[in-house]
């Protein structure tokens, strides 16, 4: 895995504060376009740009399997993932539709799927691991194998920055993987573990005690390093977590906007974040998930989510909701007229 220390620099304030004398200026009392402000004045601190356009868009939906699920964490099988990626291939599932509204392309990558999809079409192969082993009986992956993942998602973000894509946003797919990221939130955010994990697919109250367990446990026996983020990654991780914080690190060398999307891929940007903090200059949070261990990790990297809408699907279909928000905004930014482009007076009446 590349070392990404000095690769990834911070967004320049000179920048942002260009952008706010711009914002001042247009026909508006100033701030009163709220967020949206925000986000146009990110992206220009962002990219470097003065005028940035985010034309091109797309979602990655990283998917892998987890060994945990033969503990009972999950209200559904395995099998559900390889059945998942066909119907994004499809053009079929949430990510789908909600990309299509953005006008972002999707982009599905078997990163750790237990499943031979033999060449499917449009399906990008970088294939790790054939699922994480139980991490209730040891480590999920090698330290090698999470090196890996995260290489994946470097190349990939280097990949479509250079095919002239504007703006990123993650996903996931991988039936059991909130269990992995409520375990990446305790202890990167040394969080008791029942204060960060949810329900994921809908699990009952005893199947939700059994999992707090099942983390505690692993945790216990693993014993990963807080200080050392893909000591993390490799014991209590996922490949499509991996996959994440890599797309997160190679589009912030890239100065390239990402947008996370709920729990899953907040964990993928906790690894990214512990590996290089910079890198919380170059994303967005999309939304506040119902997912309670998102909340924590958010704190810690200083990030707010931009919509609240009880998500908790996954796949990218936040960030696709809240990329629309930012392109909002860049177009306030870039299209509406300045006071003195309309003709009206910028003059304030003191009362």
């Amino acid at each position: 895995m590349e070392n990404m220390k000095n690769k990834v620099v911070a967004v320049k304030d000179s920048l942002a504060g260009e952008a706010q004398r711009h914002l001042d200026n247009l026909t508006k009392p100033p701030g009163s376009l709220g967020r949206l402000e925000e986000f146009a004045k990110r992206i220009v601190a962002i990219t470097g740009e003065r005028m940035p356009v985010l034309d091109k868009k797309v979602i990655f939906t990283f998917a892998g399997d987890h060994g945990i699920t033969e503990e009972g964490v999950s209200a559904y099988p395995k099998e559900v993932t390889p059945q998942m990626v066909f119907n994004f291939l499809r053009g079929g599932a949430g990510i789908n539709v909600l990309a299509r509204q953005a006008g972002a392309d999707v982009v599905v990558i078997d990163i750790g799927v237990d499943y031979d999809f033999a060449n499917a079409a449009s399906l990008v192969s970088r294939k790790v691991v054939h699922g994480t082993a139980n991490m209730a009986k040891g480590p999920a992956m090698t330290r090698q194998q999470a090196e890996q993942c995260i290489q994946v998602g470097i190349d990939l973000a280097r990949e479509y920055a250079n095919k002239g894509y504007r703006i990123f946003g993650t996903g996931d797919m991988g039936i059991g993987n909130t269990t992995p990221s409520s375990a990446i939130a305790s202890v990167l955010t040394k969080t008791p573990v029942a204060d960060v994990t949810g329900r994921g697919t809908g699990i009952s109250e005893q199947s939700l005690r059994n999992k707090i367990t099942v983390i505690e446990k692993s945790i216990a026996l693993n014993r990963p390093d807080p200080k050392d983020p893909i000591d993390v990654l490799a014991k209590v991780g996922g490949a499509e977590i991996g996959g994440i914080a890599g797309l997160i690190l190679g589009a912030s060398s890239e100065r390239v906007p990402v947008v996370v999307d709920g729990l899953i891929s907040t964990a993928g940007a906790m690894i990214a974040y512990e590996i290089e903090p910079k890198t919380a200059d170059y994303m967005f949070a999309g939304h506040s998930s119902v997912e309670i261990g998102q909340k924590a990790m958010l704190r810690r990297m200083g990030l707010a989510p931009i919509l609240d809408l009880n998500l908790r699907l996954g796949e990218g279909t936040g960030a696709a909701l809240a990329m629309m928000m930012i392109e909002a905004g860049t177009r306030i930014y870039r299209e509406m007229a300045t006071f003195g482009e309309a003709g009206v007076s910028d003059e304030i009446i003191n009362q």
